[in-house]
Protein backbone atom coordinates (compact mmCIF):
# COMPACT_ATOMS: atom_id res chain seq x y z
CA UNK A 1 0.00 0.00 0.00
CA UNK A 2 1.60 3.66 -1.15
CA UNK A 3 1.87 6.17 1.97
CA UNK A 4 1.65 8.99 -0.46
CA UNK A 5 -1.70 9.66 -1.91
CA UNK A 6 -0.85 10.55 -5.58
CA UNK A 7 0.72 7.31 -5.43
CA UNK A 8 -1.88 5.81 -4.72
CA UNK A 9 -4.05 7.55 -7.34
CA UNK A 10 -1.01 6.18 -10.23
CA UNK A 11 -1.28 2.89 -8.84
CA UNK A 12 -5.01 2.88 -10.25
CA UNK A 13 -3.76 4.07 -13.39
CA UNK A 14 -1.29 1.90 -13.38
CA UNK A 15 -3.13 -1.23 -12.97
CA UNK A 16 -6.34 -0.11 -16.01
CA UNK A 17 -3.41 0.41 -18.22
CA UNK A 18 -1.61 -2.85 -17.37
CA UNK A 19 -5.42 -4.85 -17.94
CA UNK A 20 -5.17 -3.13 -21.59
CA UNK A 21 -2.08 -3.60 -22.44
CA UNK A 22 -2.69 -7.36 -21.73
CA UNK A 23 -5.82 -7.01 -23.73
CA UNK A 24 -4.17 -5.65 -26.92
CA UNK A 25 -1.02 -7.44 -26.92
CA UNK A 26 -3.27 -10.86 -26.35
CA UNK A 27 -5.76 -9.90 -29.68
CA UNK A 28 -2.31 -9.26 -31.56
CA UNK A 29 -1.28 -12.34 -30.45
CA UNK A 30 -4.23 -14.09 -31.40
CA UNK A 31 -4.10 -12.43 -35.16
CA UNK A 32 -0.52 -13.21 -35.78
CA UNK A 33 -0.74 -16.84 -35.04
CA UNK A 34 -3.82 -16.52 -37.59
CA UNK A 35 -1.88 -15.75 -40.10
CA UNK A 36 0.95 -17.91 -39.52
CA UNK A 37 -1.25 -20.94 -39.37
CA UNK A 38 -2.26 -19.84 -42.47
CA UNK A 39 0.89 -19.56 -44.13
CA UNK A 40 1.45 -22.71 -42.71
CA UNK A 41 -1.53 -24.27 -44.42
CA UNK A 42 0.09 -22.47 -47.98
CA UNK A 43 -3.24 -20.46 -48.05
CA UNK A 44 -2.50 -17.30 -49.71
CA UNK A 45 -5.95 -15.42 -50.13
CA UNK A 46 -7.31 -16.39 -46.19
CA UNK A 47 -3.22 -15.52 -45.12
CA UNK A 48 -3.73 -11.83 -46.35
CA UNK A 49 -6.92 -11.37 -45.10
CA UNK A 50 -5.94 -12.36 -41.77
CA UNK A 51 -2.91 -10.16 -42.36
CA UNK A 52 -4.90 -7.18 -43.08
CA UNK A 53 -6.32 -8.03 -39.71
CA UNK A 54 -3.17 -8.60 -37.85
CA UNK A 55 -2.20 -5.28 -39.49
CA UNK A 56 -4.64 -2.92 -37.59
CA UNK A 57 -4.37 -4.17 -34.79
CA UNK A 58 -0.67 -3.80 -34.14
CA UNK A 59 -0.87 -0.45 -35.41
CA UNK A 60 -3.64 -0.06 -32.99
CA UNK A 61 -1.22 -1.02 -30.32
CA UNK A 62 1.36 1.34 -31.68
CA UNK A 63 -0.77 4.26 -31.28
CA UNK A 64 -1.87 3.36 -28.06
CA UNK A 65 1.96 2.76 -26.74
CA UNK A 66 1.70 -0.59 -26.25
CA UNK A 67 4.56 -1.66 -28.75
CA UNK A 68 7.61 0.48 -30.26
CA UNK A 69 6.81 1.45 -33.85
CA UNK A 70 10.17 -0.64 -35.07
CA UNK A 71 8.63 -3.62 -33.23
CA UNK A 72 5.53 -3.28 -35.16
CA UNK A 73 6.95 -2.71 -38.26
CA UNK A 74 9.24 -5.60 -37.71
CA UNK A 75 6.17 -8.06 -37.38
CA UNK A 76 4.66 -6.83 -40.14
CA UNK A 77 7.41 -7.27 -42.30
CA UNK A 78 8.42 -10.58 -41.13
CA UNK A 79 4.30 -11.40 -41.86
CA UNK A 80 4.53 -10.17 -45.50
CA UNK A 81 8.18 -11.84 -46.14
CA UNK A 82 6.22 -15.06 -44.96
CA UNK A 83 3.32 -14.49 -47.35
CA UNK A 84 4.96 -13.64 -50.28
CA UNK A 85 6.81 -16.59 -50.38
CA UNK A 86 4.06 -18.73 -50.79
CA UNK A 87 2.12 -16.26 -53.23
CA UNK A 88 1.39 -17.91 -56.40
CA UNK A 89 3.44 -17.24 -59.31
Amino acid sequence: MANIKQQAKRNITNEKRRLRNVSLKSSVRTAIKKVELAISNDNYEEALELYKVAAKRLDTAQGKGVYHKNSVARKKSHLCKAINKIAPK
